[in-house]
């Protein structure tokens, strides 16, 4: 059952007061035909506390009962039925307490018609506003289940490239301790503590903004880990202005940008390699840029454009509901990743 229109508080005092106004109307009215005070008052008040309780019944029935199509025919027949009902009421109570004698009786049967379309008027307006009431209030709960469950899947659809994240960072990492923990265990040990420094840091993220500076320090442990695996063949320069610092992002945003960058520029040489990452204030955007060495004669084409990319693309798309908040291009031999963050 849906709350009725008469439910709303405003909307019962904008009611109460139109029927106080009819009241005044019909009292002022029945005077201007030569009807006695005491008959034209009560007759009044009992006809609108009657097409009140009226209009309550066809509003209170709609809320469990709802019309759809063709159906609207129903509506109408009974709202004539509710409004048959009350001129017969009105004829009983009038006779009961003898309200009308001699030829004011005579008054009251000519009035039968009028007093009909009136009330059928007064019913079908308050069948027609609850309809309507009844109807935004059905399409708001729509509206609000189909947000809700639109909130889930993105929980959902985040939660799942969070996870998918650190498995893919992780099964490198854990192949490269297990290659230097025979040539090399003390860098083995280093690695693991980094590692799990990295990991504890990961699980308690979620896609609470977080501040550039702490994504930076972040960046750094999985950097640290990156340069144990390849020596000195990977640099990385990071530069920022104290003022972009406390600008926020989503977390773990960088990293798989980073780590596509490093995939892209160290794997198909064995000379040094520098990945460039900065950032910048611009308008209502913290920019961000990473740039890295790019050969299109030695790239792979089986690489695709990166899990990396891919995946943090889906990830803005899902909390900005924008898809140009990431852009890549290839210039001068880089490949460059431009990621903007809107900033409230």
């Amino acid at each position: 059952m849906t709350a009725s229109p008469l439910s709303n508080s405003k909307f019962k005092w904008v009611f109460l007061f139109l029927v106080a106004v009819f009241t005044a109307f019909q009292y002022y009215t029945l005077t201007l035909f030569h009807i006695d005070n005491r008959t034209a008052i009560n007759d009044s008040i009992i006809a609108n506390i009657l097409l009140a309780l009226c209009c309550w019944l066809i509003s209170n029935s709609l809320s469990y009962y709802q019309p759809k199509g063709y159906k609207y025919l129903f509506v109408i027949v009974w709202c004539k039925v509710l409004a048959g009902i009350y001129v017969y009421a009105l004829i009983l109570i009038f006779d009961n307490i003898a309200l009308y004698n001699g030829d004011n009786h005579f008054f009251l049967q000519l009035s039968l018609p009028v007093r009909f379309m009136f009330a059928l008027l007064f019913i079908g307006s308050m069948a027609t506003i609850s309809i309507l009431w009844y109807t935004q209030e059905e399409n708001n709960e729509f509206a609000r289940r189909k947000n809700e469950s639109d909130k889930l899947t993105k929980e959902i659809e985040l939660s799942s490239l969070r996870e998918k994240l650190q498995p893919h960072f992780l099964f490198n990492s854990l192949n490269s301790i297990s290659a230097l923990t025979i040539t090399q265990p003390k860098e083995a040990r280093k690695m693991v503590h980094q590692l799990s420094d990295f990991l504890r840091g990961t699980l308690r993220k979620d896609d609470t903004l977080t501040a550039l500076k702490t994504e930076f320090q972040h960046l750094e442990l999985y950097l640290d880990i990156e340069k144990v695996r390849f020596g000195n063949r990977l640099n990385t320069q990071i530069s920022a202005d104290d003022t972009v610092l406390s600008k926020t992002l989503p977390p773990m945003l960088l990293q798989p940008l980073v780590e596509n960058a490093i995939k892209f520029g160290l794997y198909d040489t064995l000379d040094e390699v520098t990945i460039n990452i900065s950032a910048i204030s611009q308008h209502r955007y913290l920019q961000i840029t990473i740039t890295n060495p790019f050969d299109p004669q030695t790239s792979h084409t089986n690489k695709g454009t990166g899990f990396g990319l891919s995946s943090t693309q889906r990830r803005l798309q899902l909390i900005y509901n924008r898809t140009d908040l990431l852009t890549t291009e290839k210039r001068d031999g880089k490949f460059i990743s431009i990621l903007k963050i809107p900033q409230i």
